[in-house]
């Protein structure tokens, strides 16, 4: 049988366990042309918030009765004259929260379980790298001696655009939430200086951390957090807007920044990131991250929990801040 969590509401604020439905079905069975993947990890992310609203976004909203969109990897175990997969081989794609999905492999890609572990797919070689890689160099252009800021530092895209900033010569500082995160970014992935949000003031920190000011801010988090880096700015600075989680489950509407005449000011820009617009060049993204993997300049951490009926409590650790690096959930039963 196949497990599959659809998607039956839309939140107004939180999503919470009346958000989904988990139903169990049989096995789908495949035609010619397709093949037949068992699933054995998904993603969950922040951007799955926004995916869930109705409304123009930078892509489709989720069909209520729909199974839960999620990035996923897995191996094929059946397959009908597929012309690029075969049984046995392990892929990534969209597959969604499901156990099993019959698809005629169309967004997916092979993948090497022998040559890193299968979540480090859905992770740093997944979509959160290729956001980290492109965001940081192709919107925030960095360069060497850039002195640059990143929200959620101890999260799958920011604990990845602190160690490629560091890769190309940038003094980094990362903001993240409590003393235990904040010391993972700074001893383990390399930061120079890391920020708690939570316990100390990020305004002054930022002054003493970065007294020149900023040459690149790489937001995750929007909010309050925005606006003070926008008060740090140097000449031509940029910011590269890749989600606002502060924002996400508010009611009232999102709350924009107040400081934005920096902007003017220095000379700077604020450009909006979407990884999809790099999708032709993920091949490219994941040689070179996988490239500093293999030579020891990039740590991948993934926070991993198991039981597709698990999700809803899972989700909410992206909001919560309960949680370290990438997180996965595990949905293949041994």
């Amino acid at each position: 049988m196949n497990k599959q969590l659809l998607f039956v509401k839309r939140p107004d604020g939180e999503a919470d366990a009346s958000t989904w439905s988990l139903k169990t079905n049989p096995i789908p069975e495949i035609k010619d042309g397709e093949v037949l993947v068992q699933q054995h990890y998904i993603s969950l992310d922040p951007a799955m918030r926004g995916w869930m609203n109705e409304g123009k976004s930078y892509i489709e909203p989720m069909e209520i009765g729909s199974v839960m969109r999620a990035g996923s990897v897995g191996q094929v175990i059946e397959a009908k004259n597929h012309p690029h997969f075969k049984k046995g081989d392990y892929v990534s794609g969209y597959a969604g929260v499901q156990q099993y999905i019959a698809t005629e492999g169309k967004g997916y890609f092979k993948v090497d379980p022998n040559l890193v572990p299968l979540p480090t797919y859905i992770g740093t070689l997944g979509m959160p790298g290729m956001t980290a890689y492109f965001g940081i160099t192709e919107v925030g252009k960095i360069k060497e001696g850039d002195v640059v800021l990143v929200s959620g530092a101890a999260g799958a895209v920011g604990s990845i655009v602190g160690q490629v900033a560091k890769i190309k010569g940038s003094r980094v500082v990362g903001i993240a939430g409590g003393p235990e995160k904040c010391k993972y970014v700074v001893d383990e992935l390399g930061f120079d200086a890391c920020i708690d949000y939570k316990n100390e003031n990020v305004k002054e920190r930022l002054k003493q951390e970065c007294p020149k000011g900023l040459d690149v801010y790489f937001d995750n988090v929007g909010g309050e957090i925005l606006d003070i880096a926008l008060g740090r700015l140097r000449m031509h600075a940029r910011i590269v807007i890749c989600g606002a989680i502060s924002q996400y489950n508010n009611k009232e509407g999102m709350k924009g920044p107040s400081n934005y005449l920096s902007l003017l000011v220095n000379r700077a820009t604020m450009q909006g990131m979407v990884v999809f617009d790099y999708a032709d060049r993920y091949a490219e993204g994941a040689k070179i991250l996988g490239e500093w993997m293999a030579q020891g300049k990039i740590k991948s951490r993934e926070d991993i929990y198991e039981g597709i009926e698990n999700f809803p409590e899972t989700y909410n650790r992206l909001f919560t801040g309960d949680k370290m690096g990438k997180l996965v959930l595990k949905v293949i039963e041994e």
